[in-house]
Formats: C-alpha cells, structure tokens, sequence
C-alpha cells in the first residue's frame, strides 16, 4: 500500500511513519517544519519528504493518506484529499487498525514523565528478551528511534491527550485500546485544545471505558486529580505506585544523598535494589510506574531493576550535549511549570553549590496563551539566572507575570542576543539548562559553539 502523511515531521506522525515502513508499505509524506531528531530518522529509513503542502504531491493519488492533528480544514493539501475522494485516516486510527490489533498494548498517559516512562517499559521489555513494538513521542538513547515494529505480542504506546484530527476531536489515546494503562499524573494543559482541567478529566475518562476488566491501570496515588478520575468510573484492577510510604502497592526511595542508587518493593512481595544512570524523584516515579508496568508482561522486579540500571534515558530529556570550560550544557523538553520546577530541583540536588542557568523557550500554545502565568515564576525560583526568549505572541500579561524574578530574569526577543548574554555570564561550574519543545532557534548549539570558541 501507498501512504503519504501529511505532517510526518511530528514525532508521533515521524514515528507512524517508521511502523507503516517496517509493515512493508510505501511510505512518504510532507510538512514544513523540519529538524533533528525526527529530520535524521526519516531520512535514515529513506522516507521523501516533501516541503510544503501543496496538492501537486498527491499526484498521482496515494492509496490512503494519514492525516496529522496539525492540519485543518484550507490546508491545501486537506483541500484536495476531500475534494478528490482519496482515502485518509487520522494517525493514532492507522496505529489501532494496523499495528496495535491483537497485540498486548501498554500505554503511558499523564501530564508529565509519559515519553521517559514510555521509554524506560520499553526498555525493560526488550533487555528482557520480550522484544516489544514501541511508539514514544521521543527518542530513547537505548533504542536511538522513536518507533519499532516489534517482534511480539507486547506492544509500548505513548498515549497523550492531544485530538486526534481536525475530524476528530476526541484525545488520541481513546484509539489504542490498552491492556495496561499508566497514569503518572493529570494537570491542566493544551489550553489550545481544552478550555479547563474537567475537558482533560472528560477525556480520561473515554479511555479508562475502554479498558478491560481484565486489564490493569497502574497509578500514581499521590496525584489528587487522578483520584478524582477513578471517582468517575472505573471497571479494571488498579495498581497504585509512590515514592512516599503511603500503603502503596510498589513503592521506592534513594539510598544515598546523590540519588545514585535505589530500592524497590512491591507490597507483599520481592524487593531489590541497584544503582542507575538517572537522578530526580520524578524520575524514580517514572521508574516505579515502568517496572509495575512490565510486571504484567511477566517482568520480575530483579528482572526490570537490573535492566534499568542500564537505561541511558531519553533525548531532549535533561540531555547533557556538551560540557566546555567546566560549564554543563543540556537539551530539556520541559514546557510546563512542575515539569520545569522538577528539571531544576533535580540539577540542584545533584550538583548543590553549583549556579543552575535556564535558557526558556514559551513555545506551547498553552503557556503563550498564559494558562501558566500563575506558576511559571514560581517554577523558575530555583534557578540563579533565567535568559527568556519571548515570543512576539505572548498573552499581554506574561511580562508582570514574570516580575518575582527580579534581575534574576533576563528577557530577549532575539535567538542571538539571548546566545551572547548566556556566553558572558556563564561561569565555570554552572550548570546551563535549554528549556522548549522546539529547536529554540539552535541557541544551544550557538552558545556551544561561542564557548568552545572562547576557550
């Protein structure tokens, strides 16, 4: 079968891409947009993209066109796959129909942690010898892609919120119809998308309906919105998970004061523990979530622990891409206040005495609309230094919002005038964190650049 998918540079779409690719069909696709790492991945599977979404590319017609959640109605290309008759689909239907049937679907939901989760599951399935399929909306250093095909029934599916299609407004994991089910968390978010927290709540809700009673839903039991989503229903077993003794059916804590090695238990059953790569009591409860997860695949907690002190992470997760002059760079996807708080806490505790420098990006939709101008300041308190870009479509009261910064704060309109005011106060021994879930106009790479430069 011929497929093109319109918006293929989507991690999500750049990965359904690869599924459809590895299933033998002839795959291409188009959008405007295009960077590392989904840029390198097609090209390495000999994916064409194509620039732009005009209708001449769907000449002669493909058998079926795959059509993104960025794509609306007066997209040319949209325009002529409705006005021609040619057969689409949304991403997240393709998934269902023609990869996730009859297979064991495990699906990260929540907020925060989802592609860090997602990826840690699939990590454990296949170093031990499960060799799952997997679709996470980034790239896992283990794995160095973003979707595999898979060689067994188990299957790991990044499950977000986000609509399916300009056709189809439901969230897109109501698709996937999982056997097992994390929920790490639930704030509000995709304020583009949902006008409050109980819009998210409704979705959540769709997809816990579609979980069988012999299923199992894992969850975080400290999150007080996820309360109130099994308030509204729910038909399956529960697993809840913690890193604070709370009666927990798996539970985890750090050993030593650099958060090097762990131990977990599982109530009325084994425990174990080892050292791992990562750091971050969200990532602990990432990892706790994973482990649960993989139990349900057979895994044995020794079995997952011991695959997890291995785990390189994932990244544009707290990504640490070049270290010049004693001074840390790293590449961070973190868009949202707790997400960013949680970034910073970790690098503090980590590396305590040592500067914490943010470089932010307010890229999301959400943040621009000033859904998080109450938090965000807060969010950002633990840092020594914060070089904002702002964008030109920020909400008109994103700057006040920012005040209780102080000097601390240092905004730019520019890429490069940011780039120059972080390469003259950056000190060795700082710590210097990129914040966006974009390419933040290859600041980090420049700064970089300017540094070794300088040496």
């Amino acid at each position: 079968m011929r497929i093109h998918i319109l918006g293929i540079c989507g991690t999500f779409m750049g990965g359904v891409a690869a599924l459809a690719k590895a299933a033998g069909h002839q795959v291409s696709g188009s959008d405007t947009d295009v960077y590392p790492p989904m840029s390198t991945q097609l090209s390495r599977l000999g994916i064409t993209v194509h620039e732009g979404y005009d209708a001449n590319q769907l000449k002669p017609p493909p058998d079926y066109v795959v059509i993104g959640n960025a794509l609306s109605r007066g997209n040319e290309a949209v325009e002529a796959v409705l006005d021609r008759g040619i057969p689409y689909t949304s991403g997240p239907r393709w998934l269902s129909e023609y990869v996730l049937r009859d297979r064991h679907v495990l699906a990260v939901a929540g907020t925060h942690g989802k592609t860090t989760t997602a990826s840690m599951l699939a990590w454990i399935l296949e170093a031990t010898g499960r060799s799952p399929g997997f679709l996470i909306g980034g790239v896992p250093t283990d794995f160095d892609e973003t979707a595999r095909y898979g060689k067994s029934k188990y299957f790991v599916v990044e499950a977000d919120e986000y609509d399916t299609a300009f056709f189809d407004k439901r969230a897109k994991f109501v698709h996937y119809r999982p056997q097992t089910l994390v929920l790490g968390n639930l704030e509000f978010d995709h304020a583009d998308i949902y006008k409050d927290l109980d819009a998210i709540l409704w979705q959540f809700h769709q997809l816990l309906r579609t979980i069988p009673k012999s299923g199992r839903i894992i969850l975080n039991s400290a999150d007080a919105n996820l309360k109130v989503l099994l308030d509204m229903g729910c038909w399956s077993s529960t697993e809840s998970f913690g890193i604070v003794e709370n009666g927990d059916d798996w539970t985890a804590k750090f050993l030593d004061a650099g958060e090097r090695r762990i131990h977990v238990s599982q109530r009325g059953g084994a425990n174990a523990e080892a050292s791992w790569l990562l750091g971050g009591s969200h990532n602990l409860e990432n990892a706790l979530a994973a482990i649960a997860a993989a139990k349900s695949a057979g895994v044995s907690l020794q079995e997952a622990l011991q695959a997890l002190s291995r785990f390189k992470g994932v990244k544009r997760r707290l990504e640490r891409t070049a270290t010049v002059s004693n001074i840390a760079i790293y590449d961070d996807f973190a868009h949202h206040p707790t997400a960013i708080q949680r970034t910073i806490a970790g690098l503090k505790k980590r590396y305590p005495g040592q500067r914490i420098v943010v470089a932010l990006e307010p890229r999301s939709n959400t943040m621009k609309l000033g859904a998080h101008n109450d938090t965000l300041a807060a969010s950002l308190d633990g840092a020594n230094l914060v070089c904002m870009y702002r964008p030109s479509d920020v909400a008109a009261d994103f700057d006040d919002s920012l005040s209780p910064l102080g000097e601390r704060l240092h905004l730019h309109a520019d890429y490069d005038e940011l780039v120059a005011d972080l390469a003259a106060e950056v000190q060795p021994g700082d710590q210097v964190v990129f914040m966006s879930n974009g390419g933040f106009g290859s600041a980090r790479q420049n700064l970089t650049g300017a540094l070794r430069n300088n040496r």
